[in-house]
């Protein structure tokens, strides 16, 4: 039975960072929750008619599959369209409880769940702990115009509209600082998985 981790942060933090670690030096099996919503609305299943019928056949790109940033930017800061997106995706909190209890029977050592949303739902009722990646605003705002080729008023308006880390670290099991050099910050992983494993024994 693998040790299953819950990880979370806000945009830009190095979620991508830890979890590519993990999966590379600790043998982690690794579900981007992100990555797998998308799956839930491919051609043919009931939620990509469900999302056209929304949005309209602007919401589909050349090759048949639903356009992301397309769709995310009707979506982007609109509330009542999000709602809208998530109720034509399906119940996507019932899928993330099935897989996750599916991550927690593999063999892995460590099966890791990254969600943006992770302490929003029933999520933490299954994962053996809930790490939170965290950097500081200007930080994550570099990156996001190094790594998206955004500007700097589009990185603030991702950054604007996160959920600042502070506000979910009391729920967290664990809060990662992410601010200086990649190295240290996996070096610090490293720390916490061995720590986390050694708990657990």
């Amino acid at each position: 039975m693998a040790y299953l981790l819950g990880v979370t942060g806000s945009i830009a933090c190095g979620k991508s960072v830890l979890c590519r670690h993990l999966v590379n030096f600790h043998g982690a099996l690794h579900v981007d929750a992100d990555r797998h919503v998308h799956t839930m609305y491919e051609p043919g299943k009931p939620a990509f008619d469900r999302i056209v019928a929304e949005f309209g056949d602007g919401v589909v790109g050349e090759d048949g599959y639903i356009d992301r940033k397309a769709l995310g930017d009707i979506v982007f800061g609109k509330p009542d369209l999000l709602a809208a997106l998530r109720t034509a995706i399906g119940d996507i909190e019932g899928e993330f409880m099935r897989l996750l209890r599916e991550l927690k029977n593999d063999p892995a050592p460590i099966a890791v769940f990254e969600a943006v949303r992770l302490f929003e739902g029933p999520y933490m009722e299954v994962c053996d702990a809930g790490w939170l990646v965290a950097a500081e605003d200007e930080r994550a705002i570099e990156r996001l115009m190094a790594r998206n080729q955004f500007t700097r008023e589009e990185a603030e308006q991702r950054m604007a509209s996160a959920t600042p880390w502070t506000e979910r670290a009391s729920r967290a099991d664990l809060v990662l600082h992410n601010n200086s050099s990649v190295a240290e910050f996996q070096a610090a992983i490293d720390v916490a998985v061995d720590e986390a494993l050694t708990n657990r024994r």
